[in-house]
């Protein structure tokens, strides 16, 4: 889409000013200035969207270059979160600044619809073709991994972040371990309201 093109041409004109302005509306004037344009006409949380949905199809664009379906199911996820990390690696703290939109009480159901977009690109990136319980399941456990690996990112200093990825693989570790209860947690929410079903719902509308 030529929209779409050009959502990221103004996303990468606005990312080098984020760490000093933040999501302002000055770093998206700055930006859009430089290039002419103004495609974020609600700003702030308009522009911190298109961020997390340029990182997930890097992430798809990535993953689609490797032999997924030679891999094991954790390794598949594992290389869908690798390559979204590599794709935001250097806008730490725009993704910091973001986190802090995100956090404000109006945009906390766009923070919730990003993480389950997120999830479900990873998923479906690692060819899950699941469509019962269990599909809820694996994003709502991925969610809460990825979630927390995020947090630990934020504050991980390493080289290449070689720490968090291994966070990250540890608790997906953890996680796959424990079928049973996996298995009993998807029982679980196919009796409660799940709000990525919901999510879900409204994709389709």
């Amino acid at each position: 889409m030529v929209e779409e093109g050009k959502r990221d041409e103004l996303l990468l004109a606005v990312l080098p000013g984020v760490p000093f302005d933040g999501w302002s509306g000055q770093a998206l004037r700055d930006g859009a200035r430089s290039l002419g344009m103004d495609l974020f006409p609600r700003g702030a949380g308009d522009l911190v969207a298109w961020f997390s949905t340029w990182a997930d199809r890097e992430m798809l664009r990535r993953t689609a270059l490797l032999p997924i379906e030679t891999m094991k199911v954790r390794d598949r996820i594992t290389a869908a979160f690798e390559a979204r990390q590599e794709a935001i690696e250097p806008h730490k703290e725009a993704v910091r600044r973001a986190a802090s939109v995100l956090a404000l009480p109006q945009n906390a159901p766009l923070g919730l619809k990003l993480l389950y977009d997120t999830v479900d690109c990873m998923w479906h990136a690692a060819g899950d073709t699941a469509t019962d319980w269990n599909f809820y399941t694996k994003r709502g456990l991925l969610a809460g991994i990825y979630s927390a690996t995020m947090l630990y990112w934020l504050d991980d200093r390493s080289p290449g972040s070689t720490e968090t990825r291994a966070f990250f693989q540890r608790r997906l570790a953890d996680v796959m371990s424990i079928p049973r209860v996996t298995g009993k947690m998807g029982e679980l929410l196919d009796r409660l309201p799940n709000p990525f079903r919901f999510f879900r719902v409204a994709q389709r509308r």
